[in-house]
């Protein structure tokens, strides 16, 4: 009977945690005073400073959410990395303030939390966060600009936040999970819009001075080459992504060449609807123009591995990101490149170029189980909630018994 009772307490104390999720969320309701003005239970985030070993992170489960410039997915992770339950849903248009981006993470995190016990919560951000993992200082596809994200989802949810960039999330998954399992040193670079990357060493992504270290894509590979958004010439990016695979690809197409008849047809004419898994999908059916377009991003990622080789000299590349699922008609002719572009080659160990294996949730998965180290915070109160209750619960019946007597 008094395990049973300790039971009730300890989920009552659980619901009552869980009830205060949406009162801080959203902390004004029609009609009644602002819920700021309560005494309502929040956790403070982790401090800069604080240094936690995942071997010693609590087995429990978080929520990784991972934001991009097309869509926000949020998903309950457990400490193997299992997608326990996920969400996915658009990105608010870039244009409205950030809090209508806020506001949807928050209303992902309360819906997981109604069916899930949350511990902590990780976001995988599309942009330059602080060393501090507080603030996005700038994310290129949403109007987020020197945003104190951390503390602003703190002030709203009852866990400790974490926030990183979203390639640091998606490599720390990778290293912990897939492709770079048992490497100490790993680089990993996300192929998408643009190109994104982290740097792990010993266990412990590198950010840099100031946070933002990892961003290959604005290497410069070709003085005076194409302009990027970034505001230079001839990044890397410009040569090696989905949006040159594209660009490439619709330039032909413009063109009229004779080899880009295939992929003209494909889209009916309509040169604007060329994509770049539409190019990847032609590519595997044998389409020789797409075949080649691929190779030619894939020699140019070669080019840059061997330049990040020559400078890190990690033992693992782990490619990743929407254009790697064009899988070896791209990663092989990067290798080639690599194997000729490397500084040294033939007299020194070449570092292992591979595929990431965990797709589009590796971010969303990694930024869940980063949250993981910080979530010691939240058992540590949440069990000082419980032990109140029971100091009250002995204290009434005390009174009562006194009453009685």
């Amino acid at each position: 009977m008094a395990s049973q009772l300790g039971t009730q307490r300890e989920r009552a104390a659980q619901s009552a945690l869980m009830s205060n999720y949406r009162d801080l969320a959203f902390p004004v309701r029609t009609g009644s005073a602002p819920i700021g003005s309560r005494r309502a239970p929040a956790l403070r985030t982790v401090g800069p400073r604080e240094r936690r070993s995942h071997l010693s992170a609590p087995r429990v489960p978080t929520v990784g959410i991972d934001i991009g410039g097309t869509k926000v997915m949020a998903g309950v992770v457990d400490a193997d990395g299992n997608i326990l339950e996920k969400l996915r849903t658009e990105t608010p248009d870039k244009s409205k303030s950030p809090k209508v981006v806020e506001d949807t993470i928050v209303e992902l995190v309360l819906d997981l939390s109604d069916r899930h016990d949350v511990h902590a919560v990780g976001i995988g951000a599309a942009g330059w966060v602080d060393a501090e993992r507080n603030r996005v200082l700038f994310a290129p596809h949403l109007s987020w600009r020197n945003e104190p994200l951390r503390d602003r989802l703190a002030g709203r949810l009852a866990v400790p936040v974490l926030v990183d960039n979203d390639a640091n999330a998606a490599a720390w998954a990778e290293w912990r999970f897939g492709a770079g399992r048992g490497e100490d040193h790993l680089v990993m670079i996300t192929l998408g819009t643009g190109i994104g990357g982290a740097i792990l060493e010993d266990g412990q992504v590198k950010r840099g001075k100031y946070g933002v270290a990892g961003e290959f894509g604005h290497m410069q590979v070709v003085p005076g080459g194409h302009r990027c958004p970034c505001g230079n010439r001839g990044c890397w990016e410009q040569y090696s992504s989905g949006n040159a695979l594209v660009r490439e690809a619709k330039e032909l197409a413009a063109a009229d060449s004779p080899v880009a008849y295939g992929i003209i047809e494909h889209v009916k004419g309509q040169i604007g609807d060329i994509t770049g898994p539409m190019i990847t999908e032609l590519a595997r059916d044998g389409d020789a123009m797409c075949i080649e377009l691929l190779q030619d991003i894939g020699q140019w990622l070669g080019v840059g591995i061997a330049n990040l080789a020559a400078a890190l000299d990690p033992s693992c590349f782990v490619i990743g990101g929407g254009v790697s699922a064009a899988d070896e008609l791209l990663i092989g002719p990067a290798r080639d490149a690599f194997k000729r572009q490397l500084t040294g080659r033939g007299y020194r160990p070449e570092a292992r170029i591979t595929r990431a294996q965990l797709g589009p949730e590796a971010g969303m998965v990694g930024a869940a189980d980063l949250a993981r180290l910080v979530a010691r915070r939240f058992r540590r109160a949440n069990r000082r909630r419980v032990e109140r209750y029971e100091r009250y619960a002995r204290f009434a019946e005390a009174r009562r018994s006194q009453g009685s007597a």
